[in-house]
């Protein structure tokens, strides 16, 4: 199990989970968000390849547009 923080949100995952099983798990679409992993960004090609790990803070933001 980890302990994580998502968004300011303290979490528990009983799984493992990629950050883009987190997204999918949240119904997050792929590409409206960047996520930051621990104080930096991830590029999108390796969302299914990064594990998130006890005590990992991720911060989702998501893009809206406007005029």
């Amino acid at each position: 199990m980890a302990k994580i923080q998502l968004n300011g949100r303290k979490l528990d995952l009983k799984n493992k989970y990629s950050i883009a099983t987190l997204l999918k798990k949240y119904k997050i679409d792929v590409k409206k968000v960047a996520v930051e992993l621990n104080g930096k960004i991830i590029n999108r090609s390796k969302y299914k390849s990064i594990n998130i790990k006890n005590k990992d803070k991720v911060e989702i933001v998501h893009f809206i547009g406007g005029g």
